[in-house]
């Protein structure tokens, strides 16, 4: 009798192959969606970056300390595929809420779930459109809108901390 050797691998061998590239599948999946949705939504942060600076400018450069009737009118947002322009608002304390297209991003925004808050701040507290005229702000902070709040999960990590 003479030994042959084994070709191959064994049908066992073989379905816990395709058990692990399963299980590795169903958690790396979601995985990726959400990180897709989070480099879209970063999109979204990087529209209203030409707002903060016309809002900045605007506030340090003011002669008068209300400012409250010229924030709304210095930004015009144009739509794209993330960006819904025409929802996106600058209100009269130059808070900025920016609205991003659902269809664009996907993941589990939707039409209520889709916006993102950048506040302007004058030293610890919130610009006030009324009294910060002239003043310099020193820092924006952003996160998910009042209303129809961006889920979390798809904020940048400098966002997450609220606005």
């Amino acid at each position: 009798m003479t030994k042959q050797m084994q070709k191959g691998f064994t049908l066992i061998e073989l379905m816990i192959v395709v058990a692990i590239i399963g299980i590795l599948a169903a958690i790396a999946l979601p995985a990726y969606q959400d990180y897709t949705v989070k480099a879209r939504t970063g999109e979204v942060i990087l529209a209203a970056s030409s707002c903060r600076t016309a809002i900045t400018e605007t506030v340090q450069t003011a002669s008068d300390q209300d400012v409250s009737g010229i924030l709304p009118g210095t930004c015009d947002f144009q739509s794209t595929k993330m960006v819904d322009g025409a929802s996106s608002v600058v209100d009269a304390n130059g808070v900025i809420t920016i609205v991003g297209d659902p269809d664009g991003l996907g993941g589990d925004t939707t039409a209520t779930a889709n916006s993102i808050q950048l506040v302007p701040f004058v030293g610890a507290a919130a610009l006030v459109g009324t009294t910060d005229g002239g003043s310099v702000i020193t820092e924006w902070r952003c996160g998910p809108a009042a209303n129809n709040p961006m889920p979390a999960k798809y904020l940048p990590g400098s966002c997450r901390g609220g606005s």
